[in-house]
Parts: structure tokens; sequence; C-alpha cells
């Protein structure tokens, strides 16, 4: 007996060991050579040495806080006001700007601000377009996540069916994801044109003509949005066959006994089919996660991270900063944190969705 499992031991190790060295050779060490980075100040082209600088660059992108401006008042203490009545406030930069009664704020810059009564609440930052580009990127992950995942879903239960041709529909929602990224952010950046773009021209006609057309991609309001859009068209025919695998290994006597005991369709999908995916959920919702995370094809092609920083992402940033401005301590800076981030959300989403 021991000799039987010392031999499937060996042989499984022997399976496996190809696997893990991947693993080590393309994810671990790559990531401990970048925490390495992380902590210099390397630059792709320098005559200068690399120097150890410690945490510093990690506290460069992650320095944030919040200013309060008070109203300026006068000599007897009343609130000035401009022409328009509007209270006036001291300028962010007096206490960002060598102010040494406010060390803190030193080398800061002004993100975004809120009224708070009288105040104003400022938000400021070492690296605002780091903060951005984080932004940026859960948003796209908490909108594109669980609006990718339900639409997929949808899409599996209708081609799962036994009907004639149902082949062709399961090719035609598949049929975007073998297409390359950039083919099909070229082919948008034409939909959303401003100008004269299919978007704004199908708009126009349903509202027969009352719709007024806008350059989807050149307005900060509307360039994340689109994107999204974009990305959740283009993917999820992949999610969709995962759906549909999970699907097809629910054993069809369920669905009989369901139907004997008179369940209505959402009686059947709530308490057979949805159990049933239980695993496939987990999988796709982490997929879908990872794959958000690393978004930077389509904000690369649609539109550079602009305007105004409205589309920049992490992974976008990174590679911008390590080729564009040769900064590859910033890039290892901003890779490591992703990196992180992406383990602490997959490791939260695991729990949360464990066996009880």
């Amino acid at each position: 007996m021991a000799s039987k499992l010392t031999t499937s031991n060996r042989a499984g190790w022997g399976f496996a060991l190809p696997g893990f060295g991947l693993i080590m050779l393309f994810i671990v060490i790559p990531f401990f050579f970048a925490f390495y980075l992380s902590l210099t100040n390397q630059r792709l082209i320098s005559p200068n040495p690399t120097e150890f600088v410690g945490l510093s660059n990690y506290d460069r992108l992650l320095s944030i806080s919040i200013l309060t401006l008070e109203p300026e008042r006068d000599d007897n203490d009343a609130v000035i006001r401009d022409e328009d009545g509007a209270i006036e406030y001291p300028r962010v930069r007096t206490f960002t700007r060598n102010n040494p009664d406010y060390p803190q704020y030193d080398g800061m810059r002004e993100w975004f601000r809120w009224q708070w009564g009288d105040d104003v609440k400022v938000v400021v930052a070492k690296d605002v377009v780091f903060w951005k580009s984080l932004r940026n990127t859960l948003m796209f992950v908490i909108v594109v996540a669980p609006v990718q995942a339900g639409i997929a879903l949808g899409l599996a239960l209708l081609v799962n069916q036994k009907l004639r041709g149902i082949n062709v529909y399961r090719a035609i929602y598949f049929m975007p994801v073998v297409v390359s990224i950039v083919v099909v952010s070229l082919l948008f950046r034409f939909i959303y044109d401003g100008n004269d773009g299919l978007l704004n021209n199908i708009l126009g006609f349903l509202t027969f003509g009352q719709f007024e057309g806008r350059d989807w991609l050149g307005s900060p309001d509307t360039a994340l949005g689109a994107i999204k859009a974009m990305s959740i068209w283009q993917a999820v025919g992949f999610h969709m066959v995962i759906w549909l695998s999970g699907l097809q290994t629910i054993s069809p006597t369920l669905y009989e006994a369901s139907s004997i005991e008179g369940a209505s369709k959402w009686q059947t999908f709530r308490y057979v089919t949805w159990p049933g995916l239980r695993n496939t959920a987990v999988l796709i919702l982490i997929v879908i996660t990872m794959q958000a995370f690393a978004l930077f094809a389509q904000v690369d092609v649609m539109t550079r991270g602009g305007p105004l920083d409205s589309t920049t992402t992490v992974v976008f940033q990174a590679i911008e900063r390590g080729y564009g401005k040769q900064d590859i301590s910033g890039a290892s800076t901003i890779s490591v944190i992703l990196f992180l981030l992406v383990l602490t959300i997959s490791l939260t989403q695991r729990f949360l969705t464990r066996e009880r």
C-alpha cells in the first residue's frame, strides 16, 4: 500500500511541477522583483546609479489628506464675499507649498472638494492621478462585475435550450470574445464618435432628430461609462460559456422533480438552478473581478486615459509611468499595490461565498 501511495504521489507531483514552475517563473519571482524595485529609485534609462529609498515611493503614491478651508475674514471678523456674494476662501497652495505651519500638506495637490457648512473640505494628495486611476478602476469593477455576470447568466439560460439552430446563437454571442480587444476598441471609437458616430445617428433616428449628438469619449461625464458598456459587450460571451457549462452539470432529474411538484419557473431557478451554480458563480465573480482590474487595452486605444484623467486606470498608470515616463520604481510600486488589492478582494470574495 505504501509503495502504491508513493508512486501515486510521485506521479501527481510530476504532473504538478510544470504548473508550479510556471507560476514561480511568471508570478512569484516577478512580484518579489517588482517589490524590490519599488524600494529603489530605478529608472529605465538613467546615468545615475540606483539607490535604495525605502518606502518613499509608497508614501508618495498613498499620501492623502483632507484640508479644511475656513472663510476669509476682514479686520472686523466678518466673512469676506466676492461681487456675486460667494464666500471667499484661501487658496489651497498657501497650505501645500512651503508652509511650515502645515508640513503634513507639503507637496500635495487638490483632488476634489465639497461644502461643509461655511467651511470647504478639500481632498489633497501627493499623487492625484494615481488616486483618480484607483477610483476609476474600482468604479469599473463595481459596475462591470455584477452587470456582466448577470447578462452572461441570462444569455446562458437562453441558449441552454434543446432547440434547432441553438448552436448558431451560441456562436453569435461568443463571437466578440475571439475578436481582438484592440480591434473592438477601434470599432467602438467610430461608434462613439461625436461628429458622425453610429450611436449618435441611431439615437437621433429613434428620437426623430431631437437627440443632440455628443462626443461620448471626449466628455469626462460619459467616457468611462462608454468604456464600461463596450467592455461588458465584448466579454459577456466568455462568461456565458462558463455559466453554460455549470448549467449542464445540473442533473435533469432535479428539474423533473420540481416540475412534478408544480414549481414555477422562478422557484425552479431559485431552488434548483442557482444552488447548482454556486461554485460556478464564485469562479465567474473572481475571474470578472481580476479581468476588470486589468483594464488597459480599451483605455489605451480609445482615450489614452483622458479626458482630464477620467478614464485612466491603475494598470494604465503603471505602464505609462514605467515605459512612457521611464519611472520603473513608480510603476513597480503601483504594480505591487494592485497585486495586493486584487489578492485582498479575491480572498474576501472567496470568504463571503464559502460553503457554510
